[in-house]
């Protein structure tokens, strides 16, 4: 039984009995800006993953006979050249990033939990591609992936509480994270930005990860609001199977202001991206 109020210690220790933090989203971070390191890294990931290598070329030979090529697709490098190296790296993201959390937790729970935290992450990359504003469209896909990994470190060490909690949440109508404090001390936000911090996630993330349900005074970065109001989103379109333990019951005014986002007739163009794109990604990562 872990000691209570839950500690950061205790996170982390806990963290290191789990499955290891894949190495390879810290190094596609890194090489973002350097299109030939970043290949390199997308290229060793995927030559070393089977299952990610089969969901690249499988989007590669489709857009193939899009293009009426007669070969098929056998290489990564051949690959890229047809979906881009934006598309690649966004199925390497989230392909690691799911093989992480499922052996963190295995059963339907996480597998629930992982495919609201998809539908969040896609809804992050449309919002960053929507507004006006400099953000990175890959650290708001990680971001929003891994918003809610302290709610798979509370299913992975503590599921018989953290199920209460979730069964009270519903019942109450309240967020999971206010019976989470009651129960470990702090909520599954804190927990997570403690383990990003552990992992080397860059402080934007990791802010992101901490602030995504209380995202007002979280300081400059952009990725916070934008965490925030793709939860909302994500929930109020009911993108990921309407978990109770996870809805979101505000929309922060002040978030929207920061991202200039206006929800008006014209709104209806990013739902329906969003939408499409989230159920889309949740079938292909199934």
């Amino acid at each position: 039984m872990t000691k209570l109020p839950l500690e950061r210690s205790q996170v982390v220790q806990g963290s290191d009995s789990l499955a290891s933090f894949p190495r390879t989203v810290a190094e596609i971070l890194a090489t973002i800006d350097n299109p030939d390191g970043n290949l390199k890294v997308l290229v060793r990931c995927i030559n070393h993953d089977p299952i990610i290598a089969a969901r690249v070329l499988s989007v590669a030979n489709r857009a193939a006979v899009r293009a009426r090529r007669d070969a098929d697709v056998t290489d990564i490098y051949t690959a890229t050249s047809l979906i881009g190296m934006t598309r690649v790296r966004q199925i390497t993201l989230i392909g690691s990033l799911q093989s992480f959390v499922r052996n963190m937790v295995a059963d339907d729970t996480g597998v629930t939990l992982w495919q609201h935290s998809v539908a969040v992450g896609v809804c992050c990359e449309e919002i960053a591609a929507h507004v006006d504003l400099p953000i990175s469209v890959d650290s708001s896909l990680i971001a929003g992936l891994l918003h809610d990994i302290g709610q798979f470190w509370f299913q992975a060490l503590e599921p018989d509480t953290f199920r209460h909690c979730c069964l009270d949440a519903a019942a109450r109508n309240v967020g999971v994270e206010q019976l989470e404090r009651e129960h470990f001390g702090v909520d599954h936000a804190t927990v997570g930005w403690w383990l990003a911090e552990h992992w080397g996630l860059p402080p934007d993330i990791c802010a992101a990860i901490g602030g995504h349900h209380a995202p007002d005074g979280m300081g400059e970065s952009f990725l916070v609001p934008i965490v925030h109001v793709a939860e909302v989103l994500s929930n109020a379109l009911e993108l990921s199977g309407g978990s109770d333990s996870n809805h979101v019951s505000y929309i922060s005014a002040a978030a929207c202001s920061k991202l200039g986002l206006v929800w008006n007739e014209g709104s209806q163009s990013l739902f329906g991206r969003i939408e499409a794109r989230a159920r889309h990604a949740n079938a292909f990562f199934s």
